[in-house]
């Protein structure tokens, strides 16, 4: 798809997300599109809606829950469940992505949240996993080439609510991929963001 098309996009199945993150789903990219993870980090099967409003907006994506997901094979033996940090990485990806979608160019980088409750759980055997993101604020660092959003999300399993989540934070940073990986070169080595 053309670049003017993927801005409008408002759903996205399994296939172009996995696109989306290798880097091969469009074919006219600005420099240093931003990437979601490609899997098995992706959380998400499907992208379901996206609403842009000025520096607000929404977006809502699905995960499949899957008996044999890598995670349940090690957290915990005789216990599986999803971990609950792998819930709040699908919403920092539905975010990264949302700052894709509305032009923010960069590597996508997680800044962290204010809160996080979980009241559930996910277990092998769930069905669909429903993450919605609504996005609070953008801010865009015209001169830095940065930018910010900023969304409150909640994970619900199967229809009930298990994790909220205020304040997800994630940043897009000009100039800080590691495109040469596994090379050592300049940008091999982590540190501060700058």
């Amino acid at each position: 798809m053309r670049y003017a098309e993927y801005l409008e996009r408002t759903a996205f199945g399994r296939e172009e997300l996995i696109a989306q993150g290798q880097g091969t789903l469009v074919e006219d990219p600005p420099p240093e599109m931003l990437r979601i993870p490609a899997p098995p980090m992706l959380m998400l099967d499907r992208v379901v809606e996206v609403e842009r409003a000025g520096n607000r907006g929404r977006i809502v994506g699905e995960l499949d829950v899957r008996v044999d997901a890598w995670y349940f094979q090690c957290h915990f033996r005789g216990d599986p469940v999803q971990p609950g940090c792998l819930g709040i990485d699908g919403v920092w990806q539905l975010v990264g992505l949302y700052l894709s979608l509305v032009g923010c160019a960069g590597a996508g980088r997680a800044l962290g949240c204010k809160e996080v409750e979980f009241a559930g759980q996910i277990r092998p055997f769930d069905g669909v996993v429903r993450t919605e993101v609504a996005i609070r604020r953008l801010t865009r660092f015209k001169e830095a080439g940065a930018a910010l959003a900023i969304g409150d999300a909640t994970v619900a399993v199967d229809g009930a609510i298990i994790y909220t989540i205020a304040g997800a934070k994630v940043g897009t940073f000009v100039g800080i991929r590691y495109d040469d990986y596994p090379n050592r070169s300049a940008r091999s080595r982590g540190g501060l963001l700058r």
